[in-house]
């Protein structure tokens, strides 16, 4: 099962994310987390993200796809995961390997029902 929490800065997705993740015994991927553990430990994705990070621009979906896949081929995230700020941008942001069964009919926030497919 895969959960996606989308909000604005400080509505309580990372509070509701939480809760979730224990409950269902899934893990909770954060982008923020992921880009900023990326650029601490200086990956090569890290160093790619820190260039836009340090322009005050958004760092770009390939690259947030890029550490979300990584972390969606861990074993912990066998059975899913909670996404919590992703996706961040209205494109087609489903290019993981682990995607839903079919794309959104849009690119403006239509994704497939649970068990849809």
């Amino acid at each position: 099962m895969y959960i996606l929490i989308l909000g604005a800065p400080g509505s309580g997705k990372g509070t509701q994310g939480n809760i979730l993740a224990e409950r269902l015994g899934l893990p909770k991927i954060t982008t923020g987390d992921l880009i900023r553990t990326a650029m601490q430990e200086g990956t090569p994705l890290g160093v790619a993200a820190k260039k836009y990070y340090d322009d005050g621009k958004l760092v770009p979906d390939s690259v947030i796809l890029s550490l979300i896949k990584d972390q969606l081929a861990r074993p912990e995230a066998k059975e899913g995961a909670i996404l919590d700020g992703f996706p961040r941008t209205g494109a087609p942001s489903w290019t993981a390997s682990r995607a839903p069964p079919r794309r959104p009919s849009s690119s403006i926030g239509r994704w497939p029902s649970v068990g849809s497919g």
